[in-house]
């Protein structure tokens, strides 16, 4: 089975942002996707270029075109976000990204009303109608076919620093898991999603989605969700490991280290570099590690078992990278990733606003609403709560021994 790669322009930059619509009064996951994209549609066109339905109707999807610079892509979601929010308030609906929303209860909302979403409702059952998750997702162009896999397997290793930084799901359906990333275990239930399989070559990649779709497994290449992949038709390497991100100073702080990651290792490869393709243990404990203690998390380094604080990885990262950003015209954006540090990743904020609330989650809601609208904060929270919040937000379960 040949799978084409439509090659792009190299480190070319897409991004795709899922959007929570929600009831200003009562702060619920709300259904308005239908009529609001009806309402933006530019007359004459099927639907509009930039702004899609995703599985819920509660939600809105804002794409970039292919851009150049993260500065670009930014302002390109900017000027979509601002047609959605003005659309949405004219319904009382308010705009926010997280990687869940606090406390709707998915079994409450509903599907959206195309054929994709129906058949994979259909097939996945209760693992698809459950998905009320919302995340980022970066595209970074490769020329060929024969870089993405490597690419994709090199990149792996990051993928603790990622989720650690966009980490912004700490509660599901009015309780607190006590994750820092809950979207990342939701999602981990469908079968093609998660951590990639490690293949060598395209060749390799060709020959698992061909026995995938042989074997019934799946219907095309587009329903294997792993958390980095290639997207043979836009001819990218595709991350989707974050969690929805609130902000767009944030968004702009992960496209940096995408593009910046995919451009390093391409040159690498062009070099003559085997880059490398880290052990599945360690990347399988280093992704829960995240998803638990997000930038508290310690991760592994090497397969002596040498362990490191993920955030200072981070920031050694961006240390790094700095070189590669500036020839990039993104050194702004990756220095950015301060101040993510310096005042919280978004699930440590979310506490913050519930313990100062007692527990009631609609405060999240109101500070989600808050960054979306008005960005980052300038400072970090006064209090910084590292397991679950105590009070209404608190998960019922059995007693310690």
């Amino acid at each position: 089975m040949q799978i084409p790669f439509s090659s792009s322009e190299r480190s070319s930059l897409g991004v795709e942002w899922e959007l929570q619509l929600v009831d200003r009064e009562t702060r619920e996951l709300t259904a308005g996707a239908t009529e609001i994209l009806e309402e933006i549609r530019p007359e004459g066109a099927e639907e509009h270029p930039k702004a899609k339905h995703e599985l819920l109707q509660s939600t809105v999807e804002v794409i970039t075109g292919v851009c150049t610079t993260v500065e670009e892509a930014t302002a390109d979601l900017a000027g979509t976000v601002a047609e959605v929010a003005a659309a949405a308030d004219r319904r009382g609906l308010g705009l926010l990204c997280a990687g869940t929303h606090p406390f709707t209860d998915w079994q409450t909302q509903l599907i959206s009303p195309k054929e994709r979403y129906l058949q994979l409702v259909e097939r996945m059952q209760w693992l698809a109608r459950r998905l009320q998750i919302f995340g980022v997702h970066v595209h970074v162009g490769v020329r060929s076919p024969d870089k993405a896999m490597p690419i994709v397997n090199a990149l792996t290793q990051y993928v603790p620093h990622f989720l650690a930084l966009s980490a912004s799901s700490p509660f599901w359906v009015g309780c607190d898991t006590g994750l820092a990333s809950a979207r990342s275990k939701v999602f981990e239930g469908m079968p093609t999603a998660g951590l990639p399989m490690q293949l060598a070559d395209w060749a390799g990649f060709e020959t698992y989605m061909e026995t995938l779709i042989s074997t019934g497994s799946i219907e095309s290449v587009r329903e294997v969700w792993w958390d980095i992949r290639p997207h043979p038709g836009f001819g990218t390497v595709e991350l989707r490991i974050c969690d929805g991100l609130p902000t767009l100073e944030e968004i702009g702080v992960v496209a940096a280290f995408s593009q910046c990651l995919v451009e390093q290792f391409d040159g690498q490869l062009d070099r003559g570099y085997t880059l490398p393709t880290p052990p599945e243990w360690v990347l399988r404990e280093n992704k829960w590690r995240a998803v638990r203690y997000g930038l508290d998390a310690d991760v592994i380094v090497d397969e002596k078992g040498t362990v490191r604080p993920v955030r200072q990885a981070i920031l050694d990262l961006a240390e790094d990278l700095t070189p590669v950003a500036r020839r990039l015209g993104c050194e702004a954006e990756l220095a950015g990733v301060e101040r993510v540090l310096a005042v919280g990743a978004s699930y440590q904020r979310q506490r913050a606003a519930a313990l100062a609330a007692g527990g009631d989650l609609r405060a999240v809601v109101d500070g989600l609403l808050a960054e979306l609208r008005d960005g980052l904060p300038t400072t970090g929270p006064a209090t910084d709560p590292d397991g679950p919040v105590p009070g209404p937000a608190a998960c019922a379960g059995g007693h310690a021994a």
